[in-house]
């Protein structure tokens, strides 16, 4: 079995994945640019809420960040062209890894699987056909590659769909009462009264889990392949149209070359390309498999059930949400009020906390706990720079898909001096159990 992840194979898969890549990077970084993205999240702010130990990490000024993401775009195209590949396909990981750490508030899974396959291509032979490289230097073209190559894009796929698929099962997505917000929050009219249907929230909601259950396995048979990837298609085309999420429905498609015979896909987009002759297997990149790849994914399968190991809901609280494939599951509303207080006077200091910041920034450090964690800290140094000691308690109410506001931080916490805890709960978050009571 092990054996079999060296055989050779046809390096077709992962040639036309790096021009789908490059083109899908370029233009999510200059489409950031045009629609006003990188200016409305990374310019427009007085400061972005970066993950947490990574306030340092801020956009750069003025107009530094149109420029970031300019460099970006062009990374993006000489990953596409199969120009200095390693040095571009590395050089863009760590920019976009840069974009995703300095800000939260505009939070999607793909800019977290962006970082993730990236990384993995980088470790791939993705430059030995079809590129600039090949061009400049003969002697490294190829026409074959390991198995494993097209495996560990299989892999982190299956890990995606799979978690995806776990995180559905919970009422809100069952009932269809979160699916019902989302398409309520669409802009086609025409569709106004088919989307207003309760039946077809539950058709959304069930198919939604039906395609994330079922979508690989039917790939990986030959039987159900080709008729997977017209669901496939379907599927992803409808989230474009109606949920605008970007590049995310494209990128996914793309992996369904991994999942088609090398040849067939040869015969597809290389015609002039030579066909493989099947030898000795291909040991030369085994240590790349073994010390990265294996505890790469073992810390992939063990990052999206943490949260089940964190006292709590995960819903609620948000504690190992993130990097756990939890895909539109929720939404959060609600209020804050920081109550800021000198420590030495015993008096209450006005302080309006929205002033600096954004419509999302506002939300987001009224209703995720780690906005309000930073944002008591942030109030903290401010009034810490003039001298003042203060002390922050914050009185937050929110709601989770529209259900009933219940207050999330406890109200008697100085949250200038809570702590964060990064594997564990905060105590500063309240629980509730299923009769709406606190949990003390």
């Amino acid at each position: 079995m092990l054996k079999k992840l060296f055989e050779p194979i046809d390096n077709a898969p992962l040639i036309i994945f790096r021009i789908f890549l490059g083109f899908l990077l370029a233009a999510e970084t200059f489409g950031a640019i045009a629609t006003g993205w990188v200016r409305k999240v990374l310019i427009a702010p007085y400061f972005t809420f970066s993950h947490i130990g990574m306030d340092w990490l801020q956009p750069l000024p003025g107009y530094g960040m149109y420029f970031y993401f300019f460099f970006m775009g062009i990374a993006g195209m000489m990953v596409m062209l199969g120009y200095k590949y390693r040095f571009f396909i590395g050089l863009f990981t760590i920019l976009w890894t840069g974009v995703y750490l300095m800000q939260k508030t505009s939070y999607n899974n793909h800019y977290y699987l962006l970082i993730l396959v990236c990384l993995i291509m980088f470790f791939l032979p993705a430059n030995r056909y079809a590129s600039l490289d090949v061009k400049n230097n003969p002697e490294i073209k190829q026409h074959k590659m390991p198995r494993w190559c097209s495996v560990v894009m299989i892999l982190q796929m299956a890990i995606v769909y799979f978690y995806a698929t776990v995180a559905k099962f919970y009422p809100g997505w069952l009932d269809g009462s979160f699916t019902k917000i989302i398409l309520s929050e669409t802009e086609f009219d025409t569709f106004a009264e088919l989307f207003s249907q309760h039946w077809f929230h539950l058709f959304i909601a069930y198919s939604g889990i039906a395609f994330d259950m079922l979508i690989v396995p039917l790939l990986l048979w030959k039987r159900t392949r080709t008729l997977a990837f017209i669901a496939a298609i379907s599927f992803h085309i409808f989230n474009a149209i109606f949920l605008q999420i970007g590049i995310f429905p494209f990128f996914a498609l793309s992996f369904t070359v991994f999942f088609y015979p090398p040849e067939k896909i040869r015969s597809l987009f290389f015609r002039k390309k030579i066909p493989i002759e099947y030898g000795e297997p291909i040991y030369e990149n085994k240590p790349v498999l073994i010390y990265f790849f294996l505890p790469f994914f073992i810390i992939q399968t063990l990052l999206p059930i943490r949260h089940h190991f964190i006292k709590g809901d995960v819903l609620w609280t948000e504690e190992g949400h993130r990097l756990s494939w939890r895909m539109m599951l929720r939404q959060r509303q609600g209020y804050a009020t920081y109550k800021v207080i000198d420590k030495k006077t015993q008096m209450e200091i006005p302080y309006d906390y929205l002033k600096n910041l954004t419509r999302k920034q506002r939300n987001f450090a009224a209703t995720n706990p780690d906005g309000i964690w930073q944002m008591s800290q942030r109030i903290k140094k401010e009034f810490a720079e003039k001298g003042v000691d203060v002390s922050i308690f914050v009185i937050s109410k929110v709601a989770i898909n529209r259900g009933d506001s219940r207050t999330l931080i406890n109200p008697n916490v100085d949250m200038a001096s809570a702590k964060w805890d990064y594997f564990f709960h905060n105590d500063w978050i309240l629980l509730y159990d299923s009769q709406g009571n606190i949990i003390k």
